[in-house]
């Protein structure tokens, strides 16, 4: 679970007074800049709560930095009437007169009394977006990720995915916690998920929120090494927090180094061919390039470009399977599967050189690695699809449904609604009416297996019989202004595509003649 406080080198999201997003990482030892509200020590955050607000004060005399001030709840709400007075005045006193500031100009407008409640309060609000100098800490999630992505960042690399959108995608894929493994199993059992994520790793976060993987569980792991009285005698100074209110300390001194390292346990040494990663509670991604792009995910302390993450790992380390297309369609294409390394005895191992015997351990870890997840995968027996990707699903899916165990959930995201209206006219009653009463002539003497991952035909693009309950839905959630006679949604609101979600059921076709049994006993027609 996330943490409470404010961790050191964390990421945190600041709500700004014109309601912006600020995401940034808490490096200690440095300079938080917030633009024209002014600058502050990071140091002044960390071990700090979330969800309060703050104020940036003035620099006192003598100091090079400015102090927070916690703002109270009671101030948050208070009225902002005060008697008039110089505002010119308030306006050189700077951040810590910005309240009074606020209070005299409202009083100054000669018009004020003429204004309505809604006027005066939404003129109120203007006027402290624009002179009070504070900011809310929030903590990030995936939600406060996806909504600073698609309102200040790029959107399109999350595909214009909203809220509403990543919500219904994780409801109707069912992704949940799949249970602890199973004491002597071999095997991968309990649940398991596939994802095809093109959103930079913003669905994977997603998931792995639901699935209870997306945070460190550990305290020994993020604790921090903070220098102490012993090793101030050796010249390297403490770092005392200061309080965000206090008037009587002092700012933290600099560290000996710009960030706090982590505890460099080292992982402990197993053979290079034992399975790497758990056999239940597991996303399994797939991929079209060398990697998978999962730069999202870095901002919850996972990298998923270092091969080598220091001990204790993520719990996305062992849950988190990437698969590219080449490996599952074709895995003796891929050199990295098809090429076992060499065996060496002891004996040679210890008359080469260290690189070498690095090399020779990473190369058979990484094929043992490639070897677990591409058997597995292929497999099959996962639990449901959840799919956010620019591919045709047509295509998603020939290859994805037969992983899939009977009664599986299926959610695929699209920006646009034409694409998944294709892969629904594909499942409908009358296709699969047409395939049961006249199959195509390509599927005769054809298996069951044989029939789940055939290519298909114009007339029939995938056997419709594999998947039931198709749907496309879409779900939008809007500000509205209640006003008596001027109710409508704010004018203000993003554009841009909806976004729809197709779901549907992994459905198991019956092998044989159907035939209804039970005993049947024919009306008589009336007169008879």
């Amino acid at each position: 679970m996330p943490k409470n406080t404010i961790q050191p080198n964390g990421w945190v999201a600041l709500r700004l007074p014109n309601e912006n997003l600020r995401v940034l990482q808490v490096i200690p030892n440095a300079t938080i800049s917030l633009g024209k509200y002014g600058s502050f020590p990071s140091n002044l955050l960390i071990e700090r709560p979330f969800h309060l607000t703050y104020e940036v004060q003035d620099k006192r005399e003598g100091e090079t930095f400015s102090r927070l001030r916690v703002v109270p709840a009671s101030e948050l709400n208070a009225d902002q009437l005060a008697d008039t007075s110089a505002i010119e005045e308030l306006k050189r006193k700077g951040a810590s007169a910005g309240k009074e500031l606020i209070a005299k100009l409202m009083l100054s407008h000669t018009a004020l009394d003429q204004k309505t409640a809604f006027s005066l309060a939404k003129y109120k609000l203007l006027k402290e977006r624009k002179f009070l100098r504070r900011f809310a800490v929030l903590p990030l999630d995936v939600t406060l990720l996806a909504q600073w992505t698609l309102e200040d960042r790029d959107p399109g690399k999350i595909m214009d995915m909203r809220q509403e959108a990543l919500g219904l995608v994780g409801c109707w894929a069912d992704v949940h916690f799949g249970g602890l493994p199973m004491e002597g199993a071999s095997g991968p059992h309990g649940g398991r998920w596939l994802a095809v994520d093109d959103t930079g790793g913003l669905l994977v976060a997603a998931m792995a929120e639901r699935m209870g993987l997306l945070h460190r569980e550990d305290d020994e792991g993020a604790a921090l090494e903070y220098p102490t009285a012993e090793a101030k005698e050796q010249g390297t100074e403490a770092a005392p927090q200061l309080p965000a209110d206090s008037s009587d300390t002092k700012p933290l001194a600099p560290c000996t180094s710009p960030k706090t390292q982590r505890s460099s346990r080292k992982r402990p040494r197993r053979d290079d061919l034992e399975d790497h990663y758990s056999l239940t509670n597991t996303i399994t991604v797939i991929h079209a390039n060398s990697q998978p792009n999962l730069s999202l995910l870095r901002y919850f302390d996972y990298d998923a470009t270092d091969p080598n993450p220091s001990h204790p790992y993520h719990p996305l380390v062992t849950h988190l399977l990437p698969i590219s297309w080449l490996q599952l369609v074709s895995p003796d294409q891929d050199p990295t599967y098809a090429d076992k390394p060499v065996e060496a005895s002891p004996e040679e191992m210890a008359a080469w050189k260290t690189n070498r015997r690095g090399n020779y351990h990473r190369k058979r870890r990484r094929w043992a690695r490639t070897r677990q997840i591409i058997n597995n995968t292929r497999a099959g027996g996962f639990y449901g699809l959840a799919v956010a990707s620019t591919m045709d699903p047509v295509s998603v899916l020939r290859h994805a449904l037969p992983l899939l165990a009977g009664g599986s959930p299926i959610a695929i995201y699209s920006p646009n609604v034409e694409p998944l209206t294709q892969l629904a006219d594909c499942f409908n009653i009358a296709r699969r009416t047409a395939w049961t009463a006249s199959p195509p002539p390509e599927v005769e003497g054809k298996t069951a297996a044989e029939l789940e991952r055939w290519a298909g035909t114009p007339e029939f693009p995938i056997n419709p019989t594999l998947v039931l309950g198709a749907t496309i839905q879409t779900s939008r959630a809007r500000r509205w202004q209640v006003l008596p006679g001027r109710t409508h949604p704010f004018m203000t609101a993003r554009g841009g595509p909806e976004g729809y979600v197709f779901t549907g059921w992994r459905a198991i076709p019956a092998e044989g003649k159907i035939s209804a049994r039970g005993r049947y006993q024919k009306k008589r027609a009336d007169g008879s």
